[in-house]
């Protein structure tokens, strides 16, 4: 009888210690990704999308599938990842938001373009090295584009749009100026709030200078709210650990 009790009482931990780890329960099982997808591999807490043509948000599931001009948004304590054609991964924190802009990946001939907007929060990318052709892959916010010349960065976005980019391996190019987020405008649509700097006393305007820097492995970059760039900078990978950081490079080594 005390046997049976005790395996009674294992299998009642090992289910609690199951449905208390949302990430293991919200992970899509199988897989199958078509041309111009993105699917939701892991969703902890909620997240919701808004698609165009339709009218309000329905709530994400591990397993949905989302396309270009989608735009989702992550809740409280909640994380987001989404697997792409290539098996590139793009993770979201909590209280994020962003849209995609494009998926487009052709096997044949080793293209990718990959680019998505971040209007609010926290992103981590890791890019697949299978894609050697003419290949693009775009993390975006209102003052800067991080575009992959490396495999694995971060883009925090603050609610002044200040930025900040962090590479962990490989390098990323980092550019700003009026010309290019007029780029990233157009492709935004007019639902994405994107402003043109800002006029200062008297009759002439300030126009936003474009820059481009290399960010390479162990360095940030900062872009202030008026979209004026750091130059790149060592930052510290002890100092940089925090709990988002732990489960991006968890979930690496897992993808």
């Amino acid at each position: 009888m005390k046997k049976y009790l005790w395996i009674a009482g294992l299998l009642a931990v090992c289910v609690g210690l199951a449905l208390s780890d949302p990430v293991r329960a919200a992970r899509a099982t199988f897989l199958k990704i078509g041309p111009g997808q993105a699917v939701v591999s892991v969703l902890e807490g909620s997240a919701t999308a808004t698609s165009p043509g339709k009218k309000g948000a329905r709530s994400l599931r591990a397993g949905d599938l989302l396309r270009g001009g989608d735009e989702v948004v992550t809740g409280r304590r909640s994380r987001l990842e989404l697997t792409l054609p290539d098996r590139s991964v793009v993770r979201f924190a909590d209280n994020t938001r962003f849209k995609i802009l494009q998926i487009s990946t052709e096997e044949a001939s080793k293209r990718r373009d990959v680019r998505i907007h971040m209007s609010l929060g926290r992103g981590w990318a890791k890019v697949s090295k299978t894609f050697t052709g003419r290949s693009r892959f775009d993390l975006s916010c209102e003052n800067a584009v991080a575009g992959v010349r490396g495999t694995v960065w971060r883009m925090n976005v603050d609610a002044d749009q200040s930025a900040m980019v962090r590479v962990y391996d490989g390098e990323v190019n980092v550019a700003g100026g009026q010309k290019t987020m007029d780029e990233v405008k157009s492709q935004a649509g007019p639902s994405m709030r994107l402003t043109a700097p800002k006029p200062i006393a008297g009759p002439r305007k300030v126009t936003m200078e474009e820059w481009t820097y290399i960010v390479r492995s162990l360095q940030e970059i900062r872009i202030d709210k008026n979209g004026t760039a750091s130059k790149p900078f060592s930052f510290s990978p002890e100092a940089d650990r925090d709990e988002w950081v732990d489960w991006n490079k968890e979930r690496d080594q897992e993808s």
